[in-house]
């Protein structure tokens, strides 16, 4: 039997006359990631129809997966829209897709094409019992709780018929809602708050303080193999990644700093460069992976605090968000096990023993004012060094010293 792959936006239908720009970028994405595949397509106002070479099935849906603005998703058998041919190819369906007798099943009709002679339920009623009674397995009619559909497309030249639908990715397509600058820390959150920003159609670039050689190298390692499952959800699979010098302001800060202000003068510091990088680089917002209470330094003072030092949008993808369920998604997606490497990076390494929660911003200036930081935070910025991340190309800086400098410089003399 005849397969093709139907594709369906959600929350893109709904914006209007625009509707168009958003679909093209989605379509681009498809082809693109598809683009090593036998594949055709039929682009319509609100479908994409594929076909493919059966052996790439499994490939195309993992693909799909990974490819935000796609609401939903179907495999579904080809036949011609006639009576007799969607009865046969509606036998071989049930026979091949379910596999216990007995399931509680409804057959529903959907007729795109009103030219057709019957209506959607006319067109049920006439199909229903020849499939049922010369399928294999015995069924039990249930219009109202059924356990299975068994869906029918009805279109002017084609029928499509298919039991079951794949939730995609959802959201809108990557970069229709501009760029965004996210704090990349190596532990579970910050991933997953890179990933639900994909989702909702922002372009990021990764943004992570490295403290080596205070902190291993195998720290950076971590976000780089987390960006690497990130750039999956790309159209290009690449995604930039920002590696900001941060020992010597990490130094100056865990020597200066009331051990209990530690964690918040540190995170204003980051807040600084990651505000002063965004407007020369024209990222609209900063993101980040707090949730409120989960830590001390995410409770909602901390937060006020740390962030009187910007005025640029901080977005907090993750803020109302349980652990268990942020844990379960960096499962999905593939993050957990790369997370969870017992390696710290400047944001769990020297962590004070008594933080302060409710932290006020005239002690915070007051601590900071023991160090003279524009300075440090000017040559962090002119040190970035920037690598491309891709799924495709696997960087191991462990190999190659104990900093992020040695190693950089040491690839760029092989790639000479």
């Amino acid at each position: 039997m005849k397969k093709k792959i139907i594709i369906r936006f959600g929350d893109m239908m709904l914006k209007g006359r625009n509707i168009g720009f958003f679909i093209k970028r989605v379509r681009i994405h498809i082809v693109n990631r598809l683009s090593d595949l036998k594949v055709d397509y039929e682009f319509t106002h609100d479908r994409i129809f594929i076909d493919f070479n059966a052996n790439d099935e499994k490939t195309i849906i993992e693909r799909l997966h990974q490819i935000p603005g796609l609401y939903s998703f179907n495999v579904a058998y080809v036949a011609l829209p006639e009576i007799e041919d969607v009865i046969r190819i509606g036998i071989n369906v049930l026979n091949s897709e379910i596999d216990t007798e007995n399931r509680r099943i409804k057959i529903e009709t959907r007729r795109h094409d009103k030219s057709f002679p019957l209506t959607s339920l006319e067109f049920t009623q006439k199909i229903a019992s020849s499939i049922l009674s010369q399928a294999d397995k015995k069924f039990i009619v249930d219009v109202k709780k059924p356990s299975d559909i068994l869906h029918i497309d009805l279109r002017k030249d084609v029928a499509y018929i298919y039991m079951k639908s794949i939730m995609g990715m959802r959201g809108y397509p990557y970069g229709t809602a501009g760029k965004g600058l996210l704090m990349m820390s190596g532990g579970i959150d910050s991933p997953i708050a890179a990933y639900l920003s994909i989702k909702q159609g922002i372009e990021i670039e990764l943004f992570h303080f490295e403290s080596t050689p205070m902190t291993p190298l195998e720290s950076v390692q971590k976000v780089i193999d987390l960006a690497s499952v990130l750039s999956q959800f790309t159209p290009n699979q690449k995604i930039k990644l920002h590696l900001v010098p941060f020992t010597k302001i990490h130094e100056q800060i865990l020597s200066h700093v009331f051990d209990p202000y530690i964690i918040t003068v540190m995170r204003r510091m980051m807040y600084r460069l990651g505000e002063k990088f965004s407007k020369r680089n024209k990222f609209l917002c900063i993101i980040n992976g707090e949730s409120v209470g989960q830590v001390a330094s995410q409770t909602l003072n901390s937060m006020k605090v740390v962030e009187s030092v910007t005025k640029i949008p901080i977005l907090r993808p993750l803020i109302t968000y349980d652990k268990n369920d942020i844990v379960e998604l960096s499962k999905k997606i593939g993050t957990y096990e790369i997370s969870i490497r017992p390696f710290n990076d400047c944001c769990s390494i020297y962590v004070p023993k008594s933080p302060v929660t409710k932290p006020m911003e005239v002690y915070a200036s007051k601590y900071e004012q023991t160090i003279d930081f524009e300075p440090l935070l000017s040559e962090a910025l002119q040190n970035i060094h920037t690598i491309e991340v891709s799924s495709e190309k696997t960087i191991k800086l462990a190999s190659y010293g104990f900093s992020v400098s040695e190693a950089i410089k040491e690839i760029s003399k092989e790639d000479i």
